[in-house]
């Protein structure tokens, strides 16, 4: 087991490179933490410089971390070394409240089986279909009149309550500091009313993918979402960043969206979140 220092972590998301889109999540967060978006995980590998698995975990050292959900991710080829790391290595710490996600579903009855075996209850979270644009040529641009154009701008600080208060898992002063982190670090997207008050938003996670797409109810019905998804979409292309968003199965709205603006699904793939100690 190793602990990756800053220029491994730079190695490391050139790996994780080759094996899109499983290892969006991982190399989402890589692609943040290398270009100094703050961050308070760490990367463990089972051997380097060929890895099988990788695990990003709360940085012990990192005093930050104690302000944000704890959350962990990992990608793995190979399932026994992942069983390994988590039970004999020990590289998670599973005493307190905890969410593992982002992780290949087909991984679930080993997590149930670890954390079964440590005492530790578990439960599904929320199960998501992973989607994608492969290359800025497949995005299906809306048009834009020019009175919607001049009403499309960035979110910002002043805007973090309501977006705190409107995210299904917000509402609480840890999503709000989470919010309020995404807002003043990562690209966001928002259309404005006449008193230049968002009433649409699309923002990214730190994982850099896209999410919390959220339309206020009496705004609905305009196509608001799909010009804040291809104008986000556009531009995190033409920026570098990896373009991809987990929907929840039951989510076929948003599905439909993300579908007919081009964006790719595996279709065969399912993406789970965890948590534990809850």
């Amino acid at each position: 087991m190793k602990v990756l220092n800053k220029d491994q972590l730079q190695v490391a998301e050139g790996v994780l490179l080759k094996h899109l889109p499983k290892s969006f999540m991982v190399y989402g967060f890589l692609h943040g933490i290398n270009r100094n978006k703050p961050s308070t995980l760490e990367a463990i590998v089972d051997t380097w410089p060929d890895f099988k698995v990788i695990i990003l975990r709360p940085d012990p050292k990192n005093k930050r971390a104690l302000e944000f959900t704890k959350k962990v991710t990992y990608y793995s080829m190979d399932e026994q070394v992942l069983r390994r790391m988590l039970t004999v290595e020990n590289t998670i710490d599973w005493s307190t409240y905890f969410l593992i996600g982002g992780f290949d579903l087909s991984n679930s009855p080993m997590l149930r089986e670890v954390s079964s075996d440590r005492e530790v209850n578990s439960r599904g979270f929320v199960s998501t279909r992973l989607l994608y644009l492969p290359d800025s040529s497949c995005l299906i641009t809306p048009a834009v009149d020019s009175e919607l154009e001049w009403r499309v701008s960035s979110l910002n600080l002043s805007h973090v309550d309501m977006v705190n208060k409107t995210w299904k898992f917000g509402g609480n002063e840890k999503g709000y500091k989470n919010i309020q982190n995404l807002i003043d670090n990562f690209p966001s997207c928002c259309i404005t009313d006449s008193r230049g008050q968002p009433v649409s938003w699309i923002l990214l996670y730190d994982y850099c993918a896209l999410g919390m797409l959220y339309t206020l109810p009496e705004h609905r019905g305009k196509g608001y979402a799909k010009v804040l998804v291809s104008r986000l979409a556009k531009r995190l292309h033409s920026e570098g960043y990896p373009v991809y968003c987990f929907i929840e199965d039951e989510n076929m709205v948003s599905y439909g969206l993300f579908k007919k603006l081009g964006f790719t699904e595996v279709p065969t793939y399912r993406v789970a979140w965890f948590e534990f100690n809850f």
